[in-house]
């Protein structure tokens, strides 16, 4: 009995061992759409994000490029529209301050609206930034980086915190469930209160 368990210390130490250096050091670890920062990894997701919130004129031009395909990981100089050195895990932080909840938008879809009159009803500080989609000339480059980016290829695409929680269905699910107002603070934000899910 000690004899087997001899041998297997030895062998135990090894997996060990490989088990550290794959979760560490694997070389697929870093998925394409991610980039290190001086943190940890960011999301391609918040490249998008900047751009899109950013109030520099032009940005609505920037994913205009026919060589740009937005079904393949994006390269970031794209997303820094020309700014040089970004410090990506700070501009992640930075936008889940400032912009905790990020509505991709379409104006005249029906879902859309109803996402953005619920949000509102809540009277959220700071507000959802809202980027309406089809007023941008690079909408269906933006539509296809978030169905890639998100797994969620319908308008409106929510995003809290940088992770879509879907669309306006999901939405309403969560303001049923009286789940909205807890997520909206636990993404920094705050609602009023006596909002309306304590008076449905």
């Amino acid at each position: 009995m000690s004899m087997h368990r001899a041998k297997r210390g030895p062998i135990i130490a090894i997996a060990v061992l490989i088990g550290f250096v794959l979760f560490f050091y694997s070389p697929w670890e870093l998925s394409s759409s991610l980039i290190p920062g001086q943190r940890g990894e960011v999301n391609e997701l918040y490249g998008l994000l900047r751009l899109v919130t950013g109030d520099q004129p032009g940005n609505d031009h920037v994913l205009n490029d026919p060589q740009l395909d937005p079904t393949e990981t994006v390269d970031w100089s794209v997303y820094a529209a020309g700014e040089p050195d970004v410090n990506w895990w700070k501009e992640a932080k930075r936008i889940n301050k400032v912009h905790p909840i990020i509505v991709f938008s379409k104006t005249y879809c029906p879902y859309s609206k109803r996402a953005k009159k619920l949000l509102e009803s809540y009277d959220i500080t700071p507000p959802p930034k809202v980027i309406e989609v089809d007023v941008r000339d690079d909408g269906i480059v933006i539509k296809n980086l978030l169905s890639r980016l998100t797994g969620h290829s319908t308008f409106p695409n929510i995003i809290v915190q940088g992770k879509s929680i879907g669309g306006s269905d999901n939405l309403a699910g969560l303001h049923s469930s009286k789940e909205l107002r807890n997520l909206i603070e636990k993404a920094g934000a705050k609602a009023r209160k006596n909002g309306p899910e304590e008076t449905d």
